[in-house]
């Protein structure tokens, strides 16, 4: 199993990409057949060869197909098919990128995964997204830089507006993980503009609202932590009170129903994507 993430050096990419990800599977590998996805605020475009198949599943919603797709915005935890030996490499946008890049008819678009027509939306020659994929044991040092240069027509393509840029000022807030629920209400008044407004552009540019962009990127930062941790000692109420939940049975309720799993099943199974491959995407 080979896998790796790096970040794009060009600063008009990188404006609208958050990173890049290769994971490959060969035959004989052991690794896990159905591991999972948990929910993520950010699309992912997947580059993979036009007979590749995939499958991502959430209760009675299956998106199955072959080749490259888009994984839009998601909410809830999908399992994977990953039995047969593959090779995808990964394109994670920013938050809101969508909204200012041409890849989608309408927006927003959340919990779908879709076929992406890699000549057409991305630029991309069919020769390009072979030599790709064909070049899979080279450094990954080197796909940052092809993967900057070939997504110069996509990103160039990007557009601005109010919104967007509003957008753009509430996450660089966000980031500072300091931030807990209550501040979301104040958002407004570190931005200079009312409330309303900014929740009206965060919903209009990502499709979701801050409240719940919070609590994927406070899910996330559990998760990672949880994946340093020996099973053994895990203590959930500290747990709990490390990710501001107000409680170990509100921390309970959150895990029940974005991973669909109690905590203690989780723990012992340990079959999301991060606790498989690491923390590479």
């Amino acid at each position: 199993m080979r896998n790796w993430k790096i970040f794009p050096k060009d600063p008009t990419v990188a404006q609208y990409i958050d990173c890049y990800w290769l994971l490959e599977k060969t035959p004989g590998d052991a690794g896990p057949v159905s591991p999972k996805l948990n929910p993520d605020p950010a699309a992912h475009i997947i580059l993979a060869h036009d007979q590749q198949p995939y499958q991502y599943q959430h209760d009675s919603y299956l998106s199955t197909g072959v080749g490259s797709h888009l994984i839009l915005p998601y909410q809830k935890t999908y399992t994977l098919d990953h039995a047969k030996p593959f090779l995808v490499l990964g394109i994670k946008l920013k938050v809101g990128a969508l909204y200012s890049l041409p890849l989608m008819p309408t927006h927003p678009f959340l919990n779908e995964v879709v076929p992406i027509d890699v000549q057409q939306q991305l630029h991309i020659t069919e020769e390009q997204r072979a030599e790709l994929l064909d070049k899979s044991s080279q450094p990954a040092t080197h796909y940052g830089h092809m993967l900057d240069n070939l997504l110069q027509p996509l990103v160039s393509g990007g557009k601005e507006d109010k919104h967007s840029l509003l957008v753009q000022k509430i996450l660089a807030v966000l980031s500072d993980n300091s931030l807990v629920d209550t501040a979301l209400t104040q958002m407004g008044e570190k931005l200079g503009c009312s409330q309303r407004t900014i929740e009206r552009s965060f919903s209009k540019v990502t499709g979701i609202t801050l409240k719940q962009y919070h609590s994927m990127q406070r899910l996330e930062a559990m998760l990672d932590h949880l994946h340093r941790l020996e099973t053994s000692n895990i203590n959930w109420s500290e747990v709990a009170y490390t990710f501001g939940f107000s409680d170990q049975p509100h921390l309970i309720r959150t895990i029940k129903s974005t991973l669909g799993c109690t905590p203690g099943k989780y723990a012992g199974e340990r079959d999301l994507a991060i606790d498989a491959y690491g923390n590479f995407e």
